[in-house]
């Protein structure tokens, strides 16, 4: 028996990971996937040659804070049992970035053509699981407000190296008053598999940034005069060492547009 197609004008907060990802598969959704299922557990994609992905398991086991690891496949495998049943990693992310010695060479909307047997997946955790719980607890998030894709930043913040694997840090920025930040900060940090807590909070020139309004991925927004910007570490970390590294090959998520796993973001709270 086939699995009903979702209506793709009816996707939204309320939607499942099972149905955002049927929409990618179709085709229908192909931007930024901020605001859609929040109660599920959204992941950012790293797809490696398997001669390499044990430098990159090395690199991400360093680098927790940018790099937390949900699931690693088999050599190969397209499915990630852990996150879901019906999951197709060739598939099912609304758009993919393909890169070639560390050069972004295509952005399409399925990577089915270009699957090799010796492709090994890895999901690793993402901001968007995370902000339920801030809007839930009454902070009011601006680029969930404006239908926009988060701010992303590359930053002076060096990662540790794991073999070619090295490069900086990119965050994340919400912008909040002080109250709100504090409070985003006691509750982000129960949820260490997707960034925990805040790695930085204020004057964005000390960790490397020259102007919030120009970010490096995603959309800008406004930081208003009452307000501090908030930065936590980002899954599009991988990418910055992507381009360091030069791979031969490796296929990632495009910034923002991330798997939407069957998990829920509650399983992943420390307590």
């Amino acid at each position: 028996m086939s699995t009903p197609s979702p209506d793709p004008q009816a996707l939204g907060p309320a939607s499942t990971g099972l149905e955002v990802r049927l929409a990618a598969r179709a085709g229908w959704l192909s931007s930024h996937t901020s605001g859609l299922a929040t109660t599920h557990v959204q992941g950012n994609v790293v797809i490696l040659p398997r001669d390499v992905a044990d430098e990159f398991l090395r690199y991400c086991q360093r680098n927790p804070k940018p790099c937390p690891v949900l699931a690693v496949s088999e050599p190969g495998d397209h499915r990630l049992p852990t996150l879901a049943g019906d999951l197709d990693i060739r598939t099912d992310v609304p758009r993919y970035r393909v890169w070639r010695e560390g050069v972004l060479v295509d952005e399409p909307g399925d990577v089915r053509g270009i699957w090799r047997d010796d492709l090994v997946s890895f999901v690793l955790g993402c901001s968007f699981s995370f902000e339920q719980a801030l809007i839930e607890d009454g902070i009011r998030l601006r680029h969930v407000d404006e239908g926009k894709n988060v701010a992303m930043y590359r930053t002076s913040i060096a990662t540790k190296a794991a073999g070619r694997f090295s490069g900086p840090m990119v965050v994340t920025m919400r912008p909040m008053k002080a109250a709100d930040a504090i409070r985003a900060t006691q509750i982000t940090s129960r949820f260490p598999n997707v960034h925990g807590a805040p790695v930085h909070i204020g004057d964005p020139a000390l960790i490397g940034i020259a102007d919030l309004s120009q970010p490096d991925y995603g959309d800008a927004v406004a930081v208003l005069p009452d307000e501090l910007p908030v930065f936590w570490a980002c899954g599009v970390t991988p990418q910055a060492a992507l381009a360091q590294a030069r791979p031969p090959f490796a296929i990632t998520h495009a910034p923002g547009a991330m798997l939407i796993t069957d998990l829920l973001n509650h399983q992943l709270s420390s307590f």
